[in-house]
């Protein structure tokens, strides 16, 4: 994976509005929020996908999510919230680091979105391809597909 901006942000050569930090994960004010308190939430583990992270990394930010989601609720009022992950360019992934976005919910701002659902073709053959790709793998093996 190169560099992204993210990566400079963990090593403190570009500054951030920090709001938490551990060992793994570091949480700051987006700096072009669609809403007040719109905030990005990214393991210091620098891969481009979520599937690339390590079950510790991957452990670490959901550890903290909601932990982190009560804070911007009670601090900025809002009513209601998303957490929007994007894995890849064609959805929509503009900076190639794993990154959350817990982004508050106004009447008049926060996340736009249009659901065009699908009927589900195939659902039992689907679910138990996936199912047997995750019950024969050991979890270390699945880790490095």
């Amino acid at each position: 994976m190169g560099e992204t901006i993210f990566s400079k942000i963990i090593r403190g050569e570009l500054p951030c509005h920090k709001v938490y930090e551990d060992e793994l994960v570091l949480a700051f004010l987006d700096i072009n929020p669609l809403s007040r308190g719109h905030l990005l939430v990214i393991p210091k583990e620098e891969v481009a996908t979520v599937d690339a992270l390590s079950d510790d990394s991957a452990a670490a930010v959901g550890r903290v999510l909601p932990r982190l989601s009560r804070a911007v609720m009670k601090a900025t009022g809002a009513s209601a919230y998303n957490i929007l992950q994007n894995n890849g360019a064609a959805a929509h992934q503009a900076v190639f680091h794993v990154h959350f976005h817990i982004i508050p919910k106004y009447e008049d701002a926060g996340l736009g979105l249009e659901w065009n659902p699908l009927r589900l073709e195939s659902g039992e053959e689907l679910a138990s391809s996936i199912a047997e790709l995750l019950s024969d793998k050991e979890p270390e093996t699945l880790a490095r597909w």
